[in-house]
């Protein structure tokens, strides 16, 4: 059931228990470091569900008024885990791809024009982003079964248009979040004398950990467009804090989230934290229909009634998972937090030392989370100088040997202009909640002794075949 109602990404491949991502939705004893693409389900998690649906009465997953009550009350946990204002409306999604389409359907209801969205870091953010930003299908079918095309607009969606803007230079280097704040200004400056509204993403822990712009500079920014642009935080990797969501949401900002990825629960769900004034007065896209039920919209909003009264037991229970996961983490002393963070930092210098590869900015640059919780590893500077194909054979060959990664991504250019072989290694709040466990000493040897095993396979592989 955890693979069900959602895009084929979630599906078993036959023969296999392993969605593409190479995340399974039962508990298995691999290395899980694979939080910035997608998890295995923790065993923790999965029995947590078992306790749960045991205990609901037969026919509860396909109870239309069951689904609306748990998912509100699903609301009101995450709202107290973050310790958000009561009147924050969440939007549930099937993913985080399909949360694009909650910020446009709200762009366009305040809008007096249509909305272009403004992507920034096309390659930093999920892949199907380019498409659902831009208010067209990202796949064949949706989390209705419903078949559809992908790169189709989806119908009230389609006067949508987009353009993106880098955050790093020619050299992989990040830009600064003021040159990243002015390209906004003068894009969305751009778009509103063409008649249009601007839709701003604004990147909280990209797939290599970026936050821009800035608070300071993004501040600057809704103070300078006012209603008239709209702006959307894509925080999917959830690498942060409660006080700066809490701060994004106060500023008028949507901000999408995801149970997936740092949360540590199986694939996919999507939350989308939407302020109070943001909740539309006219009726959403018809389109949306047909990716989204009823009940994962605030049951006080108006505009959704044409969206379908029916059930997703699979994203029920994935959300379940996810809220699972966050509440323990939470529960965690903030010192042991912070003392498996920093045992992990040091592991993973020692894995870049071993092997001679380079840590990528911002890797490890200060104490939040989006910046200690995630490394991305340049492999370029090893003696076989790999691409960005060779490091994903080598992910797939960790993969087989149970050593789960997060997937390569394009963020270093090597001196031949081609994409650098990167990987990303990550931990989670289910990883944290495990090592935090741990006593001193037995935490610092697990972690070396887990990197040792990366760097082996590694450096096997770049040794010459012998006939």
């Amino acid at each position: 059931m955890l693979t069900s109602g959602g895009d084929r990404r979630i599906w078993v491949r036959p023969g296999e228990n392993t969605n593409q991502y190479g995340a399974s939705p039962f508990a298995r004893s691999t290395l899980g470091y694979a939080s910035s693409t997608a998890n295995d389900i923790s065993l923790a998690a999965f029995q947590h569900l078992e306790r749960i649906v045991a205990a609901w009465p037969s026919g509860f997953l396909l109870d239309q008024a069951a689904y609306r009550d748990r998912l509100d009350h699903a609301r009101s946990r995450m709202r107290a885990a973050w310790d958000l204002r009561a009147d924050t409306d969440i939007v549930f999604a099937p993913s985080g791809t399909d949360l694009e389409y909650v910020a446009l359907a709200l762009a366009g209801a305040r809008a007096r024009g249509p909305v272009t969205g403004i992507l920034l870091g096309k390659d930093e953010v999920g892949s199907g982003c380019v498409h659902s930003a831009a208010g067209r299908y990202f796949a064949g079918e949706t989390a209705l079964r419903k078949r559809v095309a992908a790169g189709t607009p989806i119908e009230g969606l389609a006067q949508t248009t987009l353009r993106d803007l880098p955050i790093r230079d020619e050299q992989g280097i990040p830009l600064s979040s003021r040159a990243v704040a002015a390209g906004i200004a003068r894009i969305a400056g751009e778009e509103i004398a063409a008649g249009r509204h601007p839709l701003v993403h604004v990147v909280y822990g990209s797939k290599t950990g970026l936050v821009l712009p800035d608070l300071k500079q993004l501040e600057e920014l809704v103070s300078a467009f006012g209603p008239r642009a709209t702006f959307v935080v894509d925080a999917c990797q959830v690498r942060i804090e409660g006080a700066r969501l809490r701060r994004l949401i106060a500023l008028g900002c949507i901000v999408m989230l995801t149970g997936s990825k740092f949360i540590g629960g199986p694939p996919f769900s999507g939350f989308a934290l939407v302020p109070a004034e943001l909740a539309p007065a006219q009726r959403l896209p018809a389109g949306l229909a047909t990716v989204f039920r009823r009940a994962e919209w605030p049951t006080h909003w108006h505009g959704c009634e044409h969206l379908p009264a029916t059930v997703n037991p699979g994203l029920l229970l994935r959300i379940e998972a996810a809220l699972f996961e966050l509440e323990r983490f939470t529960a965690i002393a903030p010192n042991a937090r912070e003392r498996v963070i920093a045992a992990f930092g040091a592991a993973v210098h020692g894995l870049a030392e071993r092997l001679g590869a380079r840590l990528v900015a911002p890797s490890f640059g200060g104490p939040e989370l989006h910046l200690s919780t995630l490394a991305t590893l340049d492999l370029s500077p090893l003696p076989t100088s790999p691409d960005l194909a060779l490091a994903r054979r080598w992910h797939r060959v960790l993969a087989a040997r149970g050593l789960r990664l997060g997937q390569p991504v394009k963020c270093v250019h090597r001196a031949d202009g081609e994409w650098a072989g990167t990987l990303r290694i990550g931990l989670s709040m289910p990883l944290i909640a495990e090592l935090a466990g741990l006593p001193p000493g037995t935490l610092e040897t697990r972690l070396q002794g887990d990197m040792l095993q990366v760097s082996e396979v590694i450096e096997a592989a770049q040794r010459p075949v012998v006939a």
